[in-house]
């Protein structure tokens, strides 16, 4: 599998493969949760989430992650990680977890945030990120119309 960075060209499919990945979560699960006000306000735009880099397979892109790096806290942040339906559990995502922290490492990070939900739809991505040795840490958001 090769690991490159993001060109214009991976835009289209990106764009399909995020909203692949998480439509299930957005349309089906968080939006009838808090309601149409709250959903356009957090994440109206979550179709346009994507960015950094890209995992191809020979039949195409398998996944993709974003990542940041603030330097003066030496800290790192993956911001989304999708991998397709027909990459899944073929260890993409642990190779662009794994490819995102030696590039923040590289960058001067000492230390990564990676976050997800506590939902069943996000329980994958838990089990991942606890497989990469990362310490979950309890958080509860409380979404409210004003």
């Amino acid at each position: 599998m090769l690991i490159r960075s993001f060109t214009q060209h991976d835009l289209a499919p990106l764009t399909e493969l995020t909203i692949e990945t998480f439509r299930p979560f957005y349309e089906d699960s968080f939006r009838p949760l808090v309601g149409e006000a709250v959903f356009a306000n957090q994440h109206g735009n979550w179709r346009d989430d994507y960015r950094n880099q890209v995992a191809e397979a020979e039949d195409g892109i398998a996944g993709y992650v974003a990542w940041s790096v603030d330097p003066a806290r030496r800290n790192g942040s993956v911001t989304i990680l999708a991998v397709s339906a027909k990459h899944r559990r073929h260890h993409v995502g642990t190779a662009l977890c794994e490819h995102a922290f030696e590039k923040m490492r590289t960058l001067g990070a000492e230390v990564v945030e990676i976050g997800t939900g506590g939902d069943p739809f996000h329980a994958p991505a838990r089990v991942l990120y606890e497989r990469l040795e990362c310490t979950p840490l309890p958080v509860t958001v409380y979404y409210r119309q004003l």
